[in-house]
């Protein structure tokens, strides 16, 4: 593929599958605010599709919450503001009978005890996709503050307003994404090479594969259930960024090597296919399986990012392994200036600081090696206490409109009035399944909220705030207590219903996953090293990593940024990236030491060569893939940070400790033994 000819028609043939890409892939499809973020079994779903057979399952409240600055609210205010906002939204709104069958206007505002702030609900469209749902919130908000008199203020909250606000956080994301890791990415690339415009090439072919990727998410959630939301798109161009960087490096550094060695350039870019090829494929299968796993999720946003990240690495491969060779042969020595390898310089494995570094180790491995797993003890250490469930009010790096009204409802009604639990019941049992779900510790308000056919809908409001510990043993409670009431068939639902069915999901996720993915790891690592001890070596020290990682960025989170609990899907995804991603550089590291004991290095020799070889090139390859994760901060939503540190942390680990001390100081220890039972020497 790299051949005097055959190298133009690579290039050429990537441009036109580029430009049919970009010209026919379409917009993703959208998604609706509502869509389905548990799987058909859980209990809350079960009471979102029986909702859609009642009347009343088109709409969805958006809440306006309004506050005096001092004294009690102006109700005639309030009402005036409400018809406003009503009127701005009619668009958007449910068929009267939809909504209960009485006009909205005539329902009045509900106020707090202490008189100061008042609440109206606006029924919305539930079906409304992102776009438009963020259109009505717009609206509504504007609305209903026209014309307000001094000292009245009025917040829009509610499910309606999360999801606008949740939509602004990514309006534009893509961009702003695209250019920070791009940004990122050219500014390591410049140091890493020293070059005017070396670096120009694999940005160039790497930013194209992202948008290919991104336009084959684009059409891949058009004809599949697999969402493309901001999340779903940021992280898998992250992941398609930070891999095909990697694998760009890998190839670059390889093919510098052989140019030493080599006249023709094209004979050198073979060769070093021919020896990076094996183990970048194993790096890149390892993290297209890995990521495949996600499809034995319940979890939909799971299987999702599993599904689009698979994708999307494939995609790096094809460009890294294909188009790039073909890219850096066209240009020649000459894309190296200043530093343009030439045919007999020195060989970097016989100096530098990395052959220093392996010297030190494997002279002192015993202490070397107790050293860095008591850095990472210590490091791990900090995850005590770690917590995972973040409530609504909690995702945001910035408070925005929708959590500011939910914390002024909070202070005045009850914690839940915003988000009360949904109750779906055979109509025949209501009054029984009314009186159960009175009789429950923290349900402050039970009443009818629709109907149709055999089935009721009940609303109870809680005490507890949305998202909250109470509020899930809140519902657990009043779901036991539903639940006793003979032939009522009562289910309950609800946004905390959903966040307790979520956590519950995850949990039973990373149960299978997690061995799923070491053994998916294990198996990749076996069929290429051929030797069990490598692979449990390996393995371990990647999972050390994760924990190490999670306790530190843990301690960060709770004394310096001062950060929410965990999301509840964070701990699986950051341990599948770290130990897909982070195996990477072993497997790097140890089939250049396969290669050195071949050629019949002792295990010793054979571990400080390969790291004299690929210390450079893998210390560059983890801080830019480190620093292409921490660009997951620019997006204000917490989940999206933590996984950027805690990935971004562990990766430096992994590089600078783990992949350049312990595993050198381990394969000095064991010897010959790493390699059994089959020794590269054998074949």
């Amino acid at each position: 593929m790299v051949g005097p000819r055959v190298k133009w028609l690579v290039v050429v043939v990537a441009v036109l599958v580029s430009a049919a890409a970009f010209a026919f892939a379409g917009e993703p499809k959208a998604v609706s605010t509502t869509a389905a973020s548990l799987p058909a079994s859980a209990e809350a779903a079960q009471v979102t599709a029986l909702r859609e057979k009642l009347p009343s399952s088109g709409v969805t409240p958006a809440i306006v919450v309004y506050r005096a600055a001092s004294g009690a609210v102006d109700t005639q205010a309030v009402e005036a503001s409400r018809d406003r906002g009503i009127a701005a939204v009619k668009q958007w709104a449910p068929s009267a009978a939809a909504a209960g069958g009485a006009p909205t206007t005539a329902i009045p505002p509900q106020v707090s005890q202490d008189k100061s702030t008042a609440l109206v609900i606006v029924p919305l469209k539930a079906d409304l996709p992102d776009g438009a749902n963020s259109e009505a919130v717009t609206a509504l908000r504007a609305a209903v503050r026209d014309g307000l008199p001094q000292g009245l203020t009025a917040t829009v909250t509610g499910g309606p307003a999360f999801g606008a606000d949740i939509g602004a956080v990514f309006d534009g994301a893509d961009i702003k994404l695209l250019g920070a890791t791009a940004g990122v990415v050219a500014i390591l690339l410049l140091i890493t090479y020293r070059s005017p415009w070396l670096w120009l090439v694999p940005l160039t072919v790497v930013g194209t594969g992202d948008q290919v990727a991104s336009k084959a998410l684009a059409a891949l959630s058009r004809f599949t259930e697999v969402s493309a939301d901001g999340a779903v798109t940021g992280i898998t161009s992250v992941l398609v960024f930070g891999a095909g960087t990697n694998y760009a490096l890998l190839i670059i550094a390889r093919y510098r090597e052989e140019l030493r060695r080599t006249e023709d350039r094209h004979e050198a870019m073979r060769d070093a296919l021919g020896s990076a090829a094996p183990a970048i494929l194993a790096s890149g299968g390892t993290v297209v399986l890995a990521l495949l796993s996600l499809g034995f999720a319940d979890d939909p946003f799971a299987q999702s990012l599993g599904y689009a990240g698979a994708m999307g690495i494939a995609i790096a491969l094809a460009y890294a392994l294909l188009v790039l060779p073909a890219a850096m042969v066209l240009f020649g020595r000459r894309l190296f200036w200043p530093f343009v390898p030439r045919v007999g310089t020195s060989d970097p494995s016989h100096a530098g600081v990395w052959r220093r570094v392996g010297d030190v180790v494997t002279g002192r491995p015993v202490v070397v090696g107790l050293a860095a797993v008591a850095v990472l003890v210590t490091l791990a250490l900090g995850g005590l206490g770690l917590s995972v469930g973040q409530s609504p009010n909690e995702q945001f790096l910035e408070k925005p409109e929708a959590v500011v009204g939910q914390e002024q409802l909070a202070a005045a009604f009850p914690a839940g009035t915003s988000e009360p639990a949904t109750i779906i019941a055979k109509a025949s049992a209501a009054e029984a399944v009314t009186t159960a779900a009175q009789g429950v510790e923290g349900v402050q308000e039970v009443r009818k909220a629709g109907g149709g056919g055999d089935l009721v809908e009940l609303s109870a409001v809680l005490a507890a705030a949305p998202g909250t510990t109470q509020a899930f043993d809140q519902v657990r409670a009043l779901r036991t207590a539903v639940h006793d009431v003979p032939g009522a068939n009562a289910l309950v639902g609800g946004s905390d219903a959903e966040a307790l069915d979520a956590r519950t999901t995850t949990e039973r996720d990373r149960l299978v996953l997690f061995p799923l993915i070491l053994g998916i790891v294990v198996l990749v690592l076996l069929l290429l090293l051929r030797s069990v001890v490598a692979a449990v070596v390996l393995v371990t020290t990647v999972v050390a990593t994760y924990v190490a990682s999670m306790g530190a960025s843990w301690f960060a989170f709770q004394h310096l940024l001062d950060y929410p609990p965990l999301d509840v899907s964070t701990p699986l995804l950051a341990f599948l990236f770290l130990v897909a991603l982070g195996v990477d550089y072993n497997i790097f590291l140890t089939t250049r030491a396969r290669e050195e004991a071949a050629g019949g290095a002792h295990a010793r020799e054979a571990i400080v060569s390969a790291l004299a070889v690929t210390g450079g090139v893998i210390t560059s390859a983890g801080i830019l893939l480190a620093a292409v994760f921490a660009v997951l901060g620019v997006l204000p939503l917490v989940q999206l940070a933590q996984i950027g540190v805690i990935v971004g942390f562990g990766v430096l680990l992994d590089t600078l400790l783990v992949r350049s001390v312990l595993v050198p100081a381990v394969v000095s220890l064991l010897g010959e033994r790493f390699w059994w039972p089959s020794h590269p020497a054998d074949r």
